[in-house]
């Protein structure tokens, strides 16, 4: 039903910046609230944040929060993820996703995934 296709992912000094993207396909991409979460090494996939369906709300995880800016063009289907600072830390595949319902921080809440891109953010 809802085709989601990331970029911008690739490798960053500490302190750089990056914007992911995420590109749906569907009639009904207004329908669905949007997270961005992410997933390294070894590591359980986490959140890291989440926009309303008209984009009025946001959320983020703590780990971010100041750093990232989540925001979507509802005209484009597009969501955005600005990562600025990143740390090595950061270093995870991102993936987009969309959900129905309301539960922004579960990923099984999300209906549908991205593929994933990769950043890395170099010492």
């Amino acid at each position: 039903q809802v085709q989601l296709v990331e970029s911008g992912g690739g490798l960053v000094q500490a302190g750089g910046s990056l914007r992911l993207s995420c590109a749906a396909s569907g009639r009904t991409f207004s329908s669905y609230a949007m997270g961005w979460f992410r997933q390294a090494p070894g590591k359980e996939r986490e959140f890291v944040a989440a926009i309303s369906r008209s984009g009025g709300s946001t959320y983020y995880a703590s780990s971010v929060k100041g750093r990232f800016t989540i925001s979507r063009d509802n005209v484009k289907n597009m969501v955005y993820l600005q990562m600025n600072s990143l740390k090595p830390e950061d270093t995870a595949v991102y993936y987009c996703a969309a959900e129905r319902g309301n539960s922004y921080y579960t990923p099984s809440s999300y209906d549908y995934w991205g593929q994933g891109t990769q950043v890395t953010v170099s010492s």
